[in-house]
């Protein structure tokens, strides 16, 4: 029996299976969980990567095409749910983020507005904006795990991405305060740096891989997911019961100790 043991979770954020949602979802799998996943923007390349999970390229969780920021399928996102089987969800995991290149690298100052505001929709509102989406089908309680980036500190060349974390950390705060009475927990995993797609696009980001490892208590391994995937877990069973606006940093201690530079 594994901890999510008849548990069904809706995973996003799965593009490769480099993808932190990925292993998420893998973990999921291996502790009992039925997983459905959301995709964007390419939905045949989270189909295939779907393959790879534990359930086999002959059963593969079903794919649902969703782009937070399309208000059409956030509104369509419980039937369309509820059509592939899944009338009932426990746990959703928000592993997406993005920011323009614009908002990264080193150009906070010279950012314009509207590429900020889409840091902002996509990073952070979202959690809200998904969160409300699957409402209907969580009316027995269940938890939302999103994925942070420590946000208490300003990071080299994360810029607006960083902004964007706050407010997702708050964000998480506010969902707790009002989703609580209905037994719905919200907490954040802030994971140190990762081999993402996501991560590679960010200008600079090599420094901060090279860093960490070094600078990090327990050391960190920048192509190893699985810890991250391992609390997500962990905060979507029923073995947190009553935590809930919580940031679990899974970081090898970085944040606890700062950092060179």
């Amino acid at each position: 029996m594994g901890i999510l043991e008849g548990k069904r979770i809706l995973v996003t954020g799965v593009l490769t299976d480099a993808s932190i949602g990925f292993h998420v979802a893998r973990v999921a799998q291996e502790e009992g969980a039925e997983v459905v996943l959301t995709a964007y923007p390419r939905p045949t390349l989270t189909q295939r990567t779907a393959k790879r999970l534990p359930s086999g390229p002959d059963s593969p969780p079903p794919v649902i095409e969703l782009d937070v920021m399309n208000t059409e399928q956030l509104e369509a996102l419980a039937g369309n749910l509820q059509e592939v089987g899944f009338d009932r969800l426990d746990g959703v995991v928000h592993a997406i983020g993005f920011a323009p290149q614009t908002a990264l690298g080193g150009n906070f100052l010279e950012t314009p507005w509207e590429d900020v505001a889409t840091a902002m929709h996509a990073s952070t509102y979202s959690l809200k904006a998904l969160t409300m989406a699957c409402l209907p089908l969580m009316k027995e309680g269940g938890a939302v795990v999103g994925l942070d980036f420590d946000a208490t500190k300003a990071w080299p060349v994360y810029d607006w991405m960083g902004v964007a974390k706050a407010g997702l950390e708050s964000c998480s705060r506010y969902l707790a305060k009002y989703l609580g009475p209905q037994g719905i927990r919200v907490n954040l995993v802030a994971a140190g740096p990762l081999a993402t797609m996501a991560a590679k696009s960010i200008p600079g980001f090599e420094g901060m891989v090279e860093m960490w490892p070094q600078a990090a208590p327990l050391g960190w391994d920048v192509k190893n997911s699985d810890p991250t995937a391992r609390a997500c877990v962990a905060l979507l069973s029923d073995w947190f019961p009553a935590t809930t606006a919580e940031i679990v940093h899974v970081d090898g201690g970085l944040h606890a100790i700062g950092a060179p530079g």
